[in-house]
């Protein structure tokens, strides 16, 4: 009696083929976690780059408003003397009389509002202070803009298009036309975008009413409490 052997084929894939299809999808699956982290990571980095830059462009919109309602309004320092309406020192720091400071109370003070910006500790704070012409207990309140400033230097631009570091110029200014000041310009370098330069055009100082109704009063006149 003759027994058949049938042979089996399509039985199936081999140990080998099992191995390779196996390594396949791990590849792909390795190579498709990373390309989801990395879009993770992205979409993180431009959520974060996205809120800071809201928080610098909240800055210089605080910062804008002041300088466009600048005010021609000199004032005097504790000891009495005179001060600029637009002072810039040495520290590239910037203080001026600025008009427009709300009153919703009615409060019996001046509707124009000493301010001035200075960098501390990597931040960036707006001071600003309670009087004009200042008593020997008048001290500036800080308000916080922005953190995150390696440097920041406010520089003045004459009609003529030329650049001044310190302001007022040395001499006799205010009786050359081409010193006149025409725009304020600010670099400030902010984590993570760098350097970033604005400018900003101010107003004819002379054409803003002072407290008593005329034109740019001279520094100390009309005391503002």
């Amino acid at each position: 009696m003759r027994i058949l052997h049938r042979q089996r084929s399509g039985s199936g894939f081999t140990l080998i083929e099992v191995l390779i299809v196996l390594g396949i999808f791990s590849i792909i699956g390795l190579m498709s976690a990373r390309i989801l982290s990395r879009v993770l990571n992205n979409n993180q980095i431009l959520s974060e780059r996205g809120a800071r830059l809201v928080e610098v462009q909240r800055s210089m919109q605080i910062l804008q408003r002041d300088i466009l309602q600048l005010s021609g309004r000199g004032i005097r320092d504790l000891l009495g003397d005179p001060l600029e309406p637009l002072m810039i020192g040495a520290d590239g720091m910037i203080e001026f009389t600025r008009t427009g400071w709300r009153n919703p109370l009615g409060r019996p003070r001046s509707v124009l509002q000493r301010v001035g910006y200075v960098v501390q500790e990597d931040t960036l704070y707006r001071a600003y202070w309670m009087v004009l012409d200042r008593a020997p207990d008048s001290e500036p309140q800080l308000q916080k803009l922005l953190q995150g400033v390696r440097q920041a230097e406010f520089s003045a631009l004459d009609v003529s298009g030329n650049e001044h570091s310190f302001w007022p110029p040395a001499g006799d200014f205010g009786n050359d036309p081409n010193l006149a000041l025409a725009a304020i310009v600010l670099r400030i370098d902010v984590q993570p975008f760098g350097v970033v330069e604005r400018v900003w055009p101010v107003p004819d100082p002379n054409r803003i009413p002072s407290p008593d109704g005329a034109p740019g009063g001279p520094p100390g006149a009309g005391r503002g409490g």
